[in-house]
């Protein structure tokens, strides 16, 4: 992803050393002392010599920059963003279409809703040199972060890669999810226990592989189903049903107030997802979650009649649930530039983000700060229609 350093070839200058002063024939005269005065007047010096003192400069010197060409070549501990490719989710690559739809009736489509990346270099990928480091800072497109900003201390390559591969995975789960169901298309979904906190409500009484069925009688349907049942309690004792090992049970569990107002349990949840017919992304090569709102308005686009950008170029990101709500990112800055390099008009941010984008913006790029798909599919048919951005959400207002 980045250049090699190259390496300039260095020229080595000879240093002669100077004669030594011949003795007397006699031998009466006494011996230079070290640190006198040089007995040869600069005027007198024999051609190509130098003094001792301009010799150790020199030589001092040369070994510095020696030094430091090669402290440019060391490991730093840094990370490296940079502007990466944008693929267009309605459009296709190299494999064929980025988004396939089978069992269900599709519409053909024009114009670009480009999901847009960003190229990380260093951490335990890959090492990157001071010298690396030293161009991104000058280059305004770059972002230089701490390696420990952006990497746990001792993650490894394996480990970036699973977490990467999972987080697209879901994206793309849960993409489907918030596409069919702005669409009212029906699908069910599962909620099961992928872990369970430390010394939580839920220890004890819930397990890993546990399917929730209900609160206090209420059907869980989903992720916000649950909450809700939960803060309905305000503290006190929720009965959950559940379905462990093919049997239905209910347990008693006392949700306690989090930090961020909510009552919870304590426990890790997984959605399984069962879908009318399949959607299949074909995206190599690309890691994380922030492609999936993106990857919802292209499912949109293939369900529905008509043109939905109007043939016009929208670029965007962020993470999208199966509820719709659209979250923040990194790298949206690199991811701009990116946008407005591959020809983008317009670009659907995360509202979350708009302290990242107020500033940055690059020229000829129109914003529009959205928090859920239904802001984002709304600005997308205003401004194919010809609105304007100005009256929609703005990272600036």
């Amino acid at each position: 992803m980045n250049p090699a350093p190259t390496a300039g070839a260095r020229k080595e200058s000879r240093l002669r050393s100077p004669k030594k002063d011949q003795p007397s024939g006699s031998g009466s005269e006494p011996a230079q002392r070290a640190g006198a005065p040089d007995p040869v007047p600069d005027g007198e010096r024999p051609s190509g010599q130098r003094p001792p003192r301009r010799r150790a400069m020199f030589v001092a010197g040369g070994a510095a920059l020696v030094l430091g060409a090669a402290g440019l070549l060391l490991p730093a501990p840094y990370v490296v963003e940079s502007p990466g490719p944008t693929f267009n989710t309605i459009g296709e690559i190299s494999s064929g279409p980025l988004i396939t739809i089978e069992g269900e009736q599709t519409y053909a489509t024009s114009g670009e809703l480009d999901l847009t990346t960003v190229y990380v270099s260093g951490g335990p990928n890959g090492s990157v040199s001071m010298a690396e480091v030293l161009a991104a800072w000058l280059n305004p497109d770059d972002a230089v972060l701490p390696m420990d900003f952006v990497y746990p201390p001792g993650t490894t390559s394996g480990e970036i890669e699973e977490e990467n591969t999972a987080a697209m995975a879901s994206s793309q789960e849960s993409a489907v999810a918030a596409a069919l169901a702005e669409l009212d298309i029906d699908f069910t979904q599962e909620i099961s226990v992928a872990g369970i906190m430390e010394d939580a409500p839920a220890e004890g009484e819930l397990e890993t592989g546990d399917i929730l069925l209900a609160v206090d009688g209420q059907p869980v349907t989903d992720v916000q189903s649950l909450r809700e049942g939960l803060n309905e309690t305000q503290g006190s004792p929720a009965v959950l049903t559940l379905r462990r090992g093919g049997e239905e049970k209910e347990v008693s569990i006392t949700p306690e107030l989090s930090d961020t107002g909510a009552y919870q349990m304590g426990a890790f949840l997984s959605i399984d997802f069962t879908f009318p017919f399949d959607v299949a992304i074909a995206l190599e090569n690309v890691g994380g979650a922030s492609a999936g709102m993106m990857f919802a308005l292209g499912i949109i686009d293939k369900l529905t009649p008509g043109e939905l950008t109007g043939g016009r170029h929208f670029a965007g990101t962020g993470t999208i649930d199966a509820a719709g709500k659209v979250g923040p990112i990194g790298g949206i800055e690199q991811k701009m530039v990116g946008a407005a390099d591959s020809g983008a008009e317009f670009f659907l941010a995360p509202d979350a983000n708009c302290g990242e984008v107020a500033g940055n913006i690059p020229d000829g790029l129109d914003v529009v700060s959205v928090s859920t798909l239904e802001e984002a599919l709304d600005a997308v048919e205003v401004l194919a229609g010809g609105g304007s951005a100005d009256d929609l959400g703005s990272c600036t207002d």
